[in-house]
Order: structure tokens, then sequence, then C-alpha cells
């Protein structure tokens, strides 16, 4: 039998996108923010000589971090989210929440408005019946309706773009903040418009209302309570570099529909808000754990590991377990739900 292994242009084309590259400049971990010139905050205390003893810390929040379902009414989609959420609630040391940060379903970009309505029935119906623990969600790019279209008359449906999906979520707003355990939560909207550059329906950034409100909100929040966010894509990932031939041009080249574009604007106000310590997405369907200038940056994973073919980028079907804790810090466990083969390709479950 020929084995599949989708990457991620080649789901793009069978949804009928195509790729985009766009540079992204990198440098070394500076202290002077360059883009500035100016001084940020000092990110570490002197050494004092009298060594202060280390304060026990205490968990405080244990977080099921699910994302990426791509769930349908056809084929195992279904049956798999489903063993994915009883797994994760019966561990013997269960979550407290769960966290979705997006692509709920398969894809609404370049679906009918009746095709996406469906899928969203079939995850809110999984949910219901499935999950009985507050759930936590964002908007990923899959969940957006009829940005891939070029019927111009469904920009006056009610429903169009990211309205379904709030209508769906039972979300007030694409983007929100909320307290929990001591801990300051921020839920971002990172599917923006395409640019002028961009092939793709979307990029990942914050628009600039978007941007101001989440400043605005990290400054109303005390330097002493630590602070999450999430999005769905990555706000900066590495393993970006290798989700396709990304240096064949002689260059390193990742695509702005993989990473935040505007990822250096956001270090530059984290570097002056140090207590945002933890930085949490999915969108790559891979899993990873960044730290950086004091925040830890993690991609964790996808519950449909390579959009229900087994394995994708050598991580199988899996969700990630994090714990919080009352200093601040956090740390998470790689779980993967089923016994998969690494080269499973059959599109069925295998024990």
């Amino acid at each position: 039998m020929t084995k599949k292994t989708l990457d991620r242009r080649d789901f793009l084309k069978l949804a009928g996108l195509t790729t985009l590259g766009v540079a992204s400049a990198c440098a070394p971990a500076q202290i002077v923010d360059t883009a500035t010139s100016t001084m940020p905050p000092t990110l570490t205390t002197q050494p004092t000589e009298t060594p202060v003893p280390a304060k026990q810390k205490n968990r405080v929040l244990r977080i099921a971090h699910m994302t990426d379902f791509h769930v349908q009414p056809e084929g195992i989609a279904p049956a798999g989210m489903a063993r994915a959420l009883y797994h994760a609630q019966t561990q013997a040391d269960p979550p407290d929440i769960i966290l979705n940060t997006g692509d709920s379903i398969m894809d609404g970009l370049e679906t009918s408005g009746s095709t996406a309505l469906g899928q969203w029935l079939t995850y809110t119906s999984i949910m219901r019946s499935e999950c009985s623990l507050p759930a936590i969600h964002a908007i990923g790019n899959h969940d957006v309706w009829g940005w891939g279209l070029t019927d111009p008359s469904i920009e006056s449906d009610p429903l169009y773009g990211k309205e379904m999906a709030l209508e769906r979520l039972e979300l007030a707003n694409r983007y929100y903040s909320f307290d929990r355990a001591g801990w300051h939560f921020i839920v971002l909207d990172s599917i923006h418009p395409r640019n002028e550059v961009s092939p793709q329906p979307y990029i990942g950034k914050l628009d600039e209302e978007q941007f101001q409100w989440l400043k605005q909100d990290i400054e109303s929040v005390p330097q002493s309570t630590p602070i999450c966010i999430a999005s769905h894509i990555p706000i900066m990932a590495a393993c970006e570099y290798f989700d396709g031939p990304n240096e064949d041009s002689g260059n390193w080249v990742v695509p702005g529909c993989w990473m935040h574009l505007d990822a250096r604007d956001l270090r530059r106000l984290f570097l002056y808000h140090p207590n945002v310590r933890l930085c949490l997405s999915g969108h790559t369907h891979q899993h990873e754990v960044l730290d950086y200038l004091g925040v830890r940056y993690q991609t964790n994973g996808a519950i449909c590991g390579n959009w229900w073919y087994g394995w994708y980028m050598s991580f199988p079907p899996a969700y990630v377990m994090v714990n919080l804790y009352d200093d601040g810090s956090s740390d998470s466990s790689f779980i993967p739900y089923e016994k998969l083969d690494k080269n499973y390709s059959t599109g069925f479950w295998t024990r």
C-alpha cells in the first residue's frame, strides 16, 4: 500500500489553496531593542551575597491543551475527537479545564455555508456529549467561513467570516481575557485577512484595534500576576522552519500564515511586561517548547495529527497537559492518546 503523508502544502492544495513564502528576519537575542534603540527593563536581578531560600511552588491549575481537532461529520474524525476528550478527562491526574486554540472544524475557508455549519454542528455536539469540563476556545484559520471563496455575495451573509465560529462557540468577542487561579489569561484572534503579497486567505497577526486592546489589558494586570496568552497561530515557533522546503531558495523563508508577522512588536511588548510567562498555540500540528527572553512559547500538537491520517512531521495525534504554578512557572507533558504506527496512513484507527 502506498503510504500517505500530508504536509501543510499538500493539505492546502487539497483545500484549493496555494502556499506562500514570506521572508522572516531573525537576529540573535539582544538586550537592546534595536527596533527602537531603547533599553528595556532589566530582565534579571543582580546576585546578592546572601542566598535567598527557594520558595516552594504550588500547582494552581492543570490545563488539557487540545488543539486542531479538524472535525467533520464524515470518516473517523468524530470518534477520534470523542476518544481524545475521554482520554484527557480520565487521566489519573485529570485537568481542570480544556483549552482549544482553534481549527475546531476541518475547513470553512473554501466550503459552502451548509458544509461549514455541518462541521460546526458535529464539533459542538461532541463537546456537549463528551466534555464535562469548562472549555476555553480560540478561533483558528480553518474556523473562518468563506475567506477563500470567490463569490462576493456571501460577504453579506451574517455568518460570513468569523461570525459563524463566534455563534457556534458562543463567544461574545473574537478576543478576550479572564482571571483564573491567580493567573491572567488572554485569548487572541491571530487570524488576519491576507495582505497584498499573500495568495492565502489569511496571515498571522493582530489587527491594530486588537493590539491596542492587548497592550492595555496587559498593562492593567498587576506585575505580580502571571499571564498566559493563547492564540491559534504561534507567535514564535522554530519548528516551522522544517514544515516544508523552506530553505530551497538559498535562504530561510517562513510563510506569514505559519507564524505571527507581528512577532517583533509582541516581543517588544513582552519585554516591558515580564509577567507574560507563557504563550500557547496550535496550528503547526507539531510540539515544541521554546524559552526566549523569559517567555515560554509552546506549540502543542494536534488532536487530528496528520488531518486524521496518522502522524505529522514525526508527531502523533496528541494533546498537551500544562501545569501552572503560583510562582508564574509552568511545565507540561505531551500525551499521545492513541496507539498508532508512525507510518500509519489508512485513515482508520488501530490499537
